[in-house]
């Protein structure tokens, strides 16, 4: 088994139904791997008592004749901000240190009923809260293709850990490009779902209006696979749709693609960025796509827009850590007082405060009409314009990130540059479109590069579609 080497979930499942592998030697494989061989600092946590009863019980299944399900054998790692009952989950926060779950998030259990094998939980940016995996409280995720540099945020660790073999797919958050912007880093398929699409229930919220679980994987196949398991009403989650999962992806042959002049030529492109953009765009073309570029009038709001709104949901959400409920209590503490102040001056770390803080700010009275109020118009106005270039193509194209990889600490401290990381992905949040980022080539040096497709609202089986003829 020690070479064993995975190419996609449903090739693995025919090969545990036929003998050549069981899911117990598949389970101890990467437990191994992720024990022994995670240098990148992806992995908090391997479930290596649970994992394997879940591998035994899949393998009696198998051997009683039984049908298993549609990710019989998937090693799955999930970012250590959802829940999983009887396992711990920190959000990569030490004011949830020691705290262990009661219960397991929808998106999980669903990959459970249908066999999949939960492997540990995986590092990120403390709260989903960063670019670059740089904030998390147990140290940084670094980048298996080239350890210097960052894999990008906040769900770093889930993009290491698949693009390293530590597991086969991985479960992120994105809440403003924090699956996408890391899978182009990493050289992977990543998926923002419209927002309503997979059950927030036991995601562990940063801004509730953004949030999104979505999946890492080496395929578009295989991330549909897993979406479309996860995917469907809640009762547990009154945001999410219930829109039927499994429509059917659109008839048409050949598709209208739209790209912004201002991504085109902005000055922080990165020349091979461009360069290959522009290949994958003639490429369309000569495949006979209809490519037409247009303009969006709020390409400079949507970063401030979405830093606005974003940090004042995460004051409002990140209340509920005070030291009294659960996770950390300071040792300093005297009184109630003393007891919030200490523990959440302890619990959290730098980039955690500074949104709370400016959260709190455009929430505070005085500014609340000012900031907060006037950013959900703009992100009204945002909607009705992405509808709109909707109307006329099927999808938007651009690149997923205007750079590759950069390197670990070069904008540590400069949370402006980071915040400016999400600029062309953060544009689907705000309206709540689906958006999917696959591998678009590599810089001269050998880093990943992707290109992002985002479509229209619930119709994910044609953006799958289409990322699969790109």
């Amino acid at each position: 088994m020690e070479d064993y080497t995975f190419t996609d979930l449903s090739k693995t499942r025919e090969e545990l139904l036929s003998g050549s592998v069981s899911a117990t030697s598949l389970t101890n494989l990467y437990l191994k791997r992720a024990a022994e061989g995670d240098r990148f600092n992806a992995f908090l946590e391997v479930f290596h008592d649970s994992a394997l009863t879940a591998a035994k019980r899949l393998d009696d299944k198998i051997a009683s004749g039984q049908p298993v399900g549609k990710l019989a054998g998937a090693i799955v790692g999930i970012k250590d901000n959802m829940c999983y009952q009887g396992h711990k989950v920190s959000a990569a926060s030490k004011i949830l240190e020691g705290f262990e779950s009661v219960f397991t998030a929808t998106a999980i259990q669903r990959l459970i009923d249908e066999d999949a094998i939960i492997l540990g939980r995986l590092n990120c940016d403390e709260f989903a809260m960063g670019s670059s995996n740089e904030n998390s409280a147990f140290g940084p995720v670094k980048n298996p293709i080239n350890e210097d540099l960052v894999p990008g945020g906040s769900s770093g660790g889930s993009a290491a850990a698949v693009a390293a073999d530590l597991c086969m797919v991985s479960l992120g958050s994105d809440t403003g490009g924090s699956i996408r912007q890391p899978a182009a880093f990493c050289g992977l398929v990543g998926v923002k779902p419209t927002y309503g699409r997979i059950s927030r229930c036991g995601l562990i919220a940063f801004a509730s209006s953004f949030d999104q679980i979505g999946p890492f994987t080496k395929s578009v196949h295989d991330a549909e696979l897993v979406y479309q398991v996860m995917a469907g009403r809640d009762a547990m989650d009154a945001t999410s749709s219930s829109k039927s999962v499994h429509e059917s992806p659109s008839t048409k042959e050949k598709f209208t693609f739209a790209y912004y002049d201002e991504v085109m030529n902005s000055p922080g492109l990165h020349p091979r960025t461009k360069e290959l953009f522009i290949q994958k765009l003639d490429a369309l073309r000569a495949a006979g796509h209809e490519v037409i570029s247009t303009s969006f009038p709020y390409l400079d709001h949507l970063v401030p827009c979405y830093y606005v709104l974003t940090t004042a949901e995460a004051s409002s959400n990140l209340g509920r850590y005070d030291g009294v409920h659960y996770g950390r209590r300071s040792e300093a503490s005297e009184d109630i007082p003393t007891t919030y102040f200490n523990s959440r001056t302890e619990g959290f770390g730098a980039e955690v405060k500074r949104r709370i803080m400016l959260g709190t700010f455009v929430l505070s009275s005085g500014y609340y009409d000012a900031y907060y109020s006037k950013g959900q118009k703009v992100r009204r106005l945002i909607k009705n314009a992405t509808d709109e270039i909707l109307k006329k193509a099927d999808f938007i194209i651009s690149p997923t990130t205007p750079h590759p990889a950069f390197k670990m600490g070069e904008k540590a401290n400069d949370p402006i540059a980071l915040y400016l990381e999400d600029i062309f992905t953060v544009q689907a949040n705000l309206s709540g479109n689906p958006a999917i980022t696959i591998p678009m080539g590599t810089t001269d040096d050998g880093l990943p590069l992707g290109v992002q497709l985002f479509g229209r609202s619930f119709d994910e089986a044609t953006l799958f579609r289409a990322a699969s003829l790109i």
